[in-house]
């Protein structure tokens, strides 16, 4: 990022200027706070930390609270409390006490004909997994040229949308439970990488309902003998109604 003074008071003018004009849910740095290097002090702070405040406060006038959410991909303690921690194309070993993200793609950041498409399976598998460490996922769509997707895409969204017309209660709204999961499967974290994980019947990952009294249970691979074993629970924890193999 640039250190050049007067381009970052332009900078952060214009960026005054569209959460006037649009009041945004969302301001999102694809970057650490802009314009704090890596491995710079934390001292050239002020340009990043004024825009997320003037976001911040704006959505407090309108709404009475913030509405507003900022994500950047410094975590560092003392940046990560800014906002919400974004980790591209990867996602995190463990629960995480603060919220966070994962951001990812289909096929690609830009549409590309010849880009072959995660498969569907996969998808599913890492949202559920990255829900259970208190994390969310922002799926990037790809679009020609004209602002359409393909037909890949489209199926892909629908098979998604209809594991969630299922699913959805034991993912949106809900908070971790005391563990993410169990089986010894794990995703691969290294950089930029979103290898398929080698799941096993053994392998679950679970999430609870805000109350802390529903627990949902995602089985992450189908088991031989059709039958679910559970080792992680007490007498105090019930499952939901619902249950389905993930994906």
């Amino acid at each position: 990022m640039t250190t050049d003074r007067n381009y970052q008071e332009y900078w952060l003018k214009a960026i005054r200027e569209m959460i006037d004009l649009f009041q945004p849910d969302l301001l999102y740095s694809d970057s650490g706070l802009p314009f704090l290097q890596p491995e710079a002090e934390l001292s050239n702070t002020q340009p990043g930390l004024e825009a997320v405040a003037h976001l911040y406060n704006t959505s407090i006038e309108k709404f009475g609270s913030n509405h507003a959410v900022y994500t950047q991909k410094d975590r560092r303690p003392q940046i990560a409390e800014v906002g919400l921690v974004d980790v591209e194309c990867s996602q995190l070993a463990e629960i995480s006490q603060r919220p966070w993200q994962t951001d990812t793609f289909l096929g690609g950041w830009f549409y590309d004909e010849g880009c072959s498409y995660k498969p569907v399976n996969q998808l599913i598998e890492m949202l559920v997994d990255i829900v259970s460490k208190n994390g969310c996922m922002m799926l990037n769509v790809s679009q020609r040229p004209d602002g359409t997707i393909d037909e890949e895409a489209r199926w892909e969204l629908e098979e998604i949308g209809k594991w969630i017309s299922i699913c959805g209660e034991g993912i949106y709204g809900t908070r971790p439970f005391r563990v993410f999961g169990e089986g010894d499967t794990r995703v691969t974290i290294q950089g930029f990488t979103e290898e398929r994980a080698p799941w096993t019947a053994k392998d679950f990952r679970f999430t609870t309902d805000k109350s802390g009294k529903i627990l949902y249970a995602f089985m992450m691979a189908e088991p031989a003998d059709h039958r679910a074993v559970i080792t992680s629970l007490t007498e105090q924890f019930h499952l939901s109604r619902h249950s389905a193999f993930c994906p």
